[in-house]
């Protein structure tokens, strides 16, 4: 098994945890999308691990490159789709506002543009965090885990996940607001 292929068995998986919310089947929604989580949590992994183990390896390749850009691409096509697929579970079965799903995917585009910005400016000026991934991260309220976390509780009390939401854009809001100051701080 390739990083690649794990990444797009994510992708996949995660898409299918999407599409199955979006008809109410909570729990198999729940189990594809932690699935598709582990595998996302797997792939970066095994690439440095290979990368560890190749002669010669001490520039990024551009095979590494590419496989960077794919893990981020799916994890953002697959946090938007899950936003989507349970909204309209939720709207369908409880009523639920789509407000706050949209709050949501607002918070995670700002919040993706401050994050890739950075890291394409931060790549450009030498001014990248080092820490053996594509991307040079900022920190934040919300990372990966809480994203998994969340996402999770929409598919556990989705009675609840218009409230949720409403929390859940709030934070990512905040995060924005903090990568952007921190970003804008690390690049004067």
């Amino acid at each position: 098994m390739t990083p690649n292929r794990l990444t797009m068995l994510g992708l996949a998986t995660g898409l299918g945890s999407a599409a199955v919310a979006a008809t109410q089947l909570w729990w198999w929604a729940l189990g594809l999308w932690l699935f598709s989580r582990a595998m996302d949590g797997l792939d970066g992994p095994l690439a440095r691990r290979r990368k560890a183990h190749l002669p010669g390896t001490l520039e990024k390749s551009p095979k590494s490159e590419a496989g960077g850009f794919l893990d981020i691409t799916a994890d953002f096509v697959v946090y938007g789709a899950t936003v989507v697929g349970v909204a309209i579970g939720v709207s369908a079965r409880y009523g639920a506002d789509w407000l706050p799903f949209l709050l949501v995917l607002l918070a995670y585009y700002i919040n993706g543009t401050a994050f890739l910005a950075f890291s394409s400016i931060a790549e450009r000026t030498g001014r990248q965090r080092e820490d053996g991934r594509s991307f040079s991260f900022l920190g934040g309220l919300a990372e990966g885990t809480e994203t998994i976390a969340v996402h999770s509780l929409w598919l556990v009390l989705p009675a609840h996940a218009e409230l949720i939401a409403i929390v859940w854009a709030t934070i990512v809001g905040l995060s924005a607001t903090q990568r952007m100051t921190a970003g804008f701080r690390d690049l004067l």
